[in-house]
């Protein structure tokens, strides 16, 4: 557990100016020879939708904690600045307060921290770099932990004697929307430290209450970061700034969240088996936020991606660790790519309705696992809208090294061809009716349930939507019809 730090930004910096120049330093390099090296989450322990369980292999495999990547170091010189080795930024120690979008930029121009003149507001990437997945929100100010190393950085929750929330910890990016929220607003995005998500936020309050005044905090230095170079083949995207390597294509189904961690931790692609889930500050890496689906016609992602839907919203490997303690295995972190619905009653609507609340490359959280006709009305103020079966796209790579047992059902020197184990030609077809249930046309396995076992090793758990339209678990077996498919646990299910 982090320390809380008392509150710097009243000694450091003020709303009307910063402090005296200070003899610079070297910019700093970004690490591992690469212009844009994700920073681990910070996210140490793993979750089951009943709270923390042992990193350990098995259904549940591939969290976020269990992969080791470039874990967040920071130097603080003592002039007010922060520099964070990894990725060669160089932060305001202290935020300015809060203000308008405009005014941040005025304050971003005016400001001489540490005796440098070049001073910027962060672009969304730049800013989501310091996210720290250790947070919780819980119920209170006291009881939660911020999303960002208070060991380093000033942190203020959100002024209750104000009439704020104690949430409202939201800070300006300069990455402007390029579509608009809530029925036509000049939307901007930004990072809410206090409850790990980005949405994108009105530059206008509510209500014509003015501006909307979120917090800043400046960055200069390392202007490559953010800034992906992608080379595709057939099946892959090497992107060279972060050192990632994607699925070209997504898993074309969507997924719960168990589902989800299975599909990536068995997945065979392009000669490789150590796919994994991404985490949430990876998937964020490859949106594009010059696209949006009302103004591109497509998802927020580079178009030598293949997308399923526009509309998808993707799964991370990152537990969201949001509300009272015994609901923090509920939740896993998503980014949208396609538009972040919420339901509102908007002025002019006769009560609430579907809109764009949050923005394309919004990050926000589902349940793991569950009925999304539970949460038809949305979840939280801005009605988040709910999915729980999300897209898939695996990433490999980036210097991530797995530090727990391989999972359950991985095979070893059994397996032939792709990862496939081979049929027992004696075996009996699970698929197969019993005698005298036979209907016209029966028998063998059904399309989805060959489909959703498509490049997986066998033992994999799997997920098909079967005849009813409810989600079917099993694992992928060898079937005597020469293919491997999603057998459920208790058998093939009803016709």
């Amino acid at each position: 557990m982090r320390a809380l730090t008392l509150p710097l930004a009243a000694a450091l910096l003020s709303l009307t100016g910063c402090p005296p120049e200070q003899a610079t330093l070297p910019d700093p390099s970004p690490a591992a020879g690469l212009t844009y090296p994700i920073v681990a989450t910070g996210q140490a322990g793993c979750y089951d939708t009943a709270g923390q369980i042992d990193c350990t292999a098995g259904p549940l495999a591939g969290q976020d904690a269990q992969y080791q990547g470039h874990a967040a170091r920071y130097t603080v010189p003592g002039d007010g600045t922060v520099v964070d080795e990894i990725t060669g930024l160089v932060w305001t120690q202290a935020h300015l307060g809060k203000a308008s979008w405009t005014d941040a930029w005025d304050l971003a121009r005016g400001c001489a921290v540490g005796g440098y003149d070049d001073w910027r507001l962060p672009t969304l990437k730049e800013l989501y770099s310091l996210i720290d997945f250790d947070g919780t929100t819980n119920m209170s100010a006291a009881s939660s932990t911020p999303y960002l190393d208070t060991a380093v950085f000033a942190f203020d929750y959100g002024d209750e004697a104000a009439g704020e929330r104690f949430i409202d910890a939201q800070y300006w990016s300069a990455t402007e929307y390029v579509g608009t929220t809530m029925n036509g607003a000049h939307t901007v995005f930004g990072v809410n430290f206090a409850d790990g998500r980005i949405k994108g936020y009105p530059t206008a309050a509510p209500a014509g209450g003015g501006d909307k005044l979120n917090f800043v905090r400046l960055v200069r230095g390392n202007p490559a970061y953010g800034v992906n170079d992608l080379e595709a083949t057939a099946e892959t995207v090497l992107d060279r700034a972060t050192g990632l390597e994607w699925m070209r294509d997504d898993a074309g189904q969507a997924l719960d969240w168990p589902a989800a961690l299975a599909y990536c931790e068995g997945l065979v692609l392009a000669g490789h088996d150590d796919w994994r889930l991404p985490d949430a500050k990876s998937l964020q890496s490859i949106v594009d936020y010059g696209r949006s689906p009302t103004t591109t016609d497509s998802a927020a992602i580079d178009p030598v991606f293949g997308v399923s839907d526009p509309q998808s919203y993707y799964w991370t490997s990152t537990t969201h660790r949001d509300g009272p303690p015994e609901t923090w295995g509920r939740w896993a972190a998503y980014v949208a790519f396609g538009q972040a619905f919420g339901y509102m009653q908007l002025p002019g609507m006769a009560g609430p309705e579907r809109v764009d609340v949050h923005g394309a490359g919004a990050q926000r959280g589902d349940p793991k696992v569950g009925d999304p006709a539970d949460w038809a009305g949305g979840h939280g103020p801005q009605g988040d809208d709910v999915r729980i079966f999300n897209a898939v796209r695996c990433v490999r790579g980036g210097g991530v090294t797995f530090q727990a047992a391989p999972p359950a059902g991985q095979c070893g020197a059994a397996c032939v061809g792709g990862g496939q184990a081979p049929a027992d030609p004696g075996a009996e077809d699970p698929f197969e009716p019993p005698p005298g249930e036979e209907t016209p046309g029966q028998g063998g396995p059904p399309p989805p349930a060959i489909d959703a076992c498509e490049g997986l090793r066998a033992d994999s758990p799997c997920q098909f939507t079967g005849p009813g339209g409810a989600p079917i678990r099993g694992t992928c077996q060898p079937v005597p019809e020469g293919v491997v498919a999603c057998v459920p646990e208790g058998g093939p299910p009803a016709p």
